[in-house]
């Protein structure tokens, strides 16, 4: 059986994370308390269930501290079980429940908006350490859809490596691990006949591939990874990301995590993201 726990933030996109999964055959139960989660598991595997996917939120209170052993349970029992966290940053939640109109969880009519997402990111924000974070601030649903099929596609056996580029004109991922910033590279946009190409493109491949110090970066970040991976190994993570950002995340950043992606897959799983290449978040359509 496969079992993905979703949790974090109200407004970034459990639901919309939710439905990605039942799309795809799992048998979803949205906001089930934690105390009930291991009975529901072994119920639905006695009865063949073998793709699960559950949400779980601070409405679960000072439940929320036993998840991580429940998950450390079942996994015992020859469970594939992943637990993704979805973040975003205060002023990105607060757009989305006042473009959506609806209340937050949370809401008791003493507290503002901005008290209920202090309150939740108090009890659910440890949970984010054994977890596999996704920053959903400035991102698309379609993205993160994209982004969770892409997750429960990978095998969790060994550590995966996530290599996502974004523009630091956005403002930092939050769920990076390491961060490298490439902004002296020289810079494709300056160019009018390069600007309107992405990392993706074989004009700027050509470019980036033609300025030694981009290929001495790369091979320096590399390395860097190669070295200190197997301590993280060691200390039993499910993934790691490292983060490469640019001016505007659409050319030299794209470039590099690409080839960064490329040196290392075949050895280990990796994923590839590219915050700035999807279009804006569309707070609507996040609940």
């Amino acid at each position: 059986m496969q079992l993905v726990i979703i949790t974090g933030l109200s407004g970034s996109g459990k639901s919309v994370a939710l439905n990605v999964l039942e799309d795809a055959d799992y048998y979803c139960v949205d906001n089930l308390p934690v105390s009930l989660i291991a009975d529901t598991v072994r119920f639905l595997r006695t009865n063949q269930w073998t793709r699960v996917a559950i949400t779980v939120d601070a409405r679960s209170g000072s439940d929320l501290s036993a998840l991580t052993d429940i998950l450390a349970d079942l996994r015992s029992e020859s469970i594939d079980v992943r637990l993704v966290y979805l973040n975003a940053r205060s002023e990105s939640l607060v757009r989305r429940f006042k473009e959506t109109r609806r209340k937050h969880p949370l809401s008791d009519g003493t507290r503002t908006i901005d008290e209920c997402i202090a309150r939740e990111a108090t009890l659910v924000g440890p949970l984010a350490e054994s977890a596999h974070v996704i920053d959903t601030s400035e991102l698309s649903p379609n993205a993160l859809r994209a982004w969770i099929r892409d997750l429960v596609e990978v095998k969790s056996d060994t550590l995966t490596l996530v290599f996502e580029s974004f523009g630091f004109k956005n403002g930092l991922p939050l769920n990076a691990d390491f961060v490298f910033d490439v902004r002296h590279l020289p810079n494709p946009f300056y160019d009018p006949r390069l600007r309107a190409f992405t990392g993706l493109q074989d004009p700027i491949i050509g470019f980036m591939q033609s300025q030694p110090d981009a290929q001495a970066l790369i091979a320096d970040i590399g390395d860097f990874i190669a070295r200190w991976l197997p301590g993280y190994q060691r200390d039993n993570r499910a993934y790691l990301t490292v983060a490469i950002g640019c001016t505007g995340g659409q050319h030299r950043s794209v470039f590099i995590a690409e080839q960064l992606a490329s040196r290392f897959r075949g050895s280990k799983p990796v994923l590839v993201r590219h915050r700035q290449l999807e279009l804006p978040a569309l707070a609507i359509a996040y609940d």
